[in-house]
């Protein structure tokens, strides 16, 4: 029983983790109805930015705010950039674009820092707790995921800014007769995305250690996820990725060897689009013809 609760335990912390990039996938799509398969390899290059100021002799945590801003910003000119001339071009173009975006960031990384794994300081000690089933540093990571999705939950119910995102991503067209500056906002959800995902990459960092390929494992679990909760739902990518991050734990303990657990992920993705394509909290979609 004890095992049985510190491997839920450990794949909580996971999962939150899967559902920081869950959610930031989700935030894309809601308004643009485009998959971003560049957003792990985005956290990856944002959490090397935190690696070098840490290294500059910065305080962690004023590292981490300054990757934020400078991932807001940066996500912010990739949609001006790259995805606004393409808005209007056929789907595989979109998906192009971003793989694309993939292979330049991960090369990127590669040429400035290299493809040696590198240490990468957690904010919290590794200190167990209650008998060993977690630890500080475990309780860390899902304190930091709660209180940004409080902040963002405050964000899109509070704000101006917040509800006219909302109501952007509900019915761009009927936005912009209200005055809504939709393109504008689009750039703000891209930043926010890359903000997001880069929470992601700092709090798996100091788990996986750095390096220009550790966040491509962690987009699959984050995709199933959010394809499970359902991809236009951001508290669907919340509970999905909580869901993945406990049941491929559960899994690669118990059921298969651990070097398998990816195999979960992918299995994950396909029953949900055969048996159930809008996800857990997704709502189906009606088109008449």
């Amino acid at each position: 029983m004890h095992e049985l609760l510190q491997q839920i335990f450990s794949g909580l912390v996971a999962g939150a983790v899967y559902a920081s990039l869950a959610l930031a996938l989700v935030m894309i799509y809601r308004a643009t109805d485009l998959v971003n398969f560049a957003q792990g390899e985005m956290a990856m290059f944002s959490t090397y930015i935190a690696w070098t100021l840490v290294n500059a002799g910065l305080p962690f945590w004023g590292a981490f705010i300054i990757t934020l801003l400078v991932s807001f910003l940066g996500g912010m000119a990739i949609e001006r950039v790259v995805i606004r001339p393409i808005e209007n071009a056929p789907v595989l173009a979109a998906v192009v674009v971003t793989i694309g975006l993939l292979l330049i960031f991960n090369s990127l990384a590669g040429w400035i820092y290299t493809y040696t794994v590198k240490d990468f300081p957690s904010p919290f000690p590794d200190r167990p707790l209650f008998g060993a089933l977690t630890t500080t540093r475990d309780l860390g990571v899902i304190g930091v995921t709660l209180v940004m999705l409080a902040l963002l939950f405050a964000f899109f119910r509070f704000t101006k800014t917040g509800l006219a995102m909302r109501a952007a991503a509900q019915n761009p067209d009927s936005a912009r007769l209200c005055g809504i500056r939709v393109k504008r906002l689009l750039a703000i959800g891209w930043g926010l995305a890359a903000a997001i995902g880069a929470i992601a990459g700092i709090l798996v960092a100091p788990i996986l250690f750095l390096d220009p390929n550790m966040m491509s494992g962690v987009l699959v679990y984050a995709f199933a996820g959010a394809l499970l909760g359902g991809i236009a739902s951001p508290l669907g990518a919340v509970v999905g990725g909580l869901i993945v991050g406990v049941t491929e734990n559960l899994v690669g303990t118990y059921l298969i060897a651990s070097q398998l657990k990816l195999t979960v992920a992918f299995a994950l993705i396909i029953l949900v689009l055969v048996l159930r394509p809008n996800g857990l909290f997704g709502t189906a979609i009606v088109r008449r013809v």
